[in-house]
Formats: structure tokens, sequence, C-alpha cells
């Protein structure tokens, strides 16, 4: 970690303990939410895309039961984790960023909408602690 990355998660930890933002996009394209090797480049390419430092390969799943069953991933990383959630008949993904170091979540919700090709986002970010 850099010394300005360094300068600014101790700022953030001393205002608060960490950043989670939330992102539901509505209306994404089906072929990008059926895929395991397109979810896992969301991962990483989000982690690029807010300056966050990845911590090994995510983890993909696939489980439930009728129109609830899709995949899911976390991403670990440095300063905590990115979680994803792919509805695969509803045409929705939902995904939550957390870390204690802050990252710009308006690049995060734009990154997401336009990776999925979602018509629709709704997003809330909070400070924890």
């Amino acid at each position: 970690m850099n010394q300005k990355s360094e300068q600014k998660l101790r700022t953030v930890q001393a205002k608060h303990w960490g950043q989670l933002t939330a992102i539901d996009l509505h209306k994404c394209r089906s072929d990008l939410l059926t895929s395991a090797s397109v979810l896992s480049d969301f991962c990483k390419e989000i982690c690029k895309e807010i300056g966050m430092v990845r911590y090994g390969e995510p983890i993909i799943k696939r489980f439930g039961e009728g129109d609830l069953e899709g995949y899911s991933a976390m991403q670990f990383i440095h300063t905590s984790t990115v979680v994803v959630h792919l509805d695969e008949f509803g045409g929705r993904a939902f995904i939550d960023i957390f870390s204690c170091k802050e990252f710009d979540a308006e690049n995060a919700v734009n990154f997401s909408k336009n990776f999925f090709g979602a018509e629709n986002v709704k997003s809330s970010t909070i400070f924890r602690g």
C-alpha cells in the first residue's frame, strides 16, 4: 500500500470503521447473469476500478432451487469483501462492497451498471462504526 493510500485509510478509520455500498441492478443482460466466468471477471475488474487489492481468487458458487437458483460470489479484498448475487430469473444483480478503505461509490455504481448492461440501478452508501 502506498503512502497516499495508507493516509486515506487512516483518515476513514478515524471517522468510521468502513464504507458499505449496496448496488441493486435491474433489467440486466441475461447472458451476463448465467456465467461463472463473467462473474469472476466482474469481481476482478470492480476491484481494479475502485482501487482495491484482491486477496486470492473470487469464490463462486451456484446454488438454490427453482427461480432462486443462481450464482453468488465473494471476493476478499485486503480491506474486506465484495459480494455479488445474480438473479438470472429476475434479470437482477445485487452487489455489496464493504471496505475500511474509502472508495468512490459513484464509480462502483456506474461500472457495475455498465458491466451488467443494467437499465435501472438503485444504490446506497453508509459509513459503519
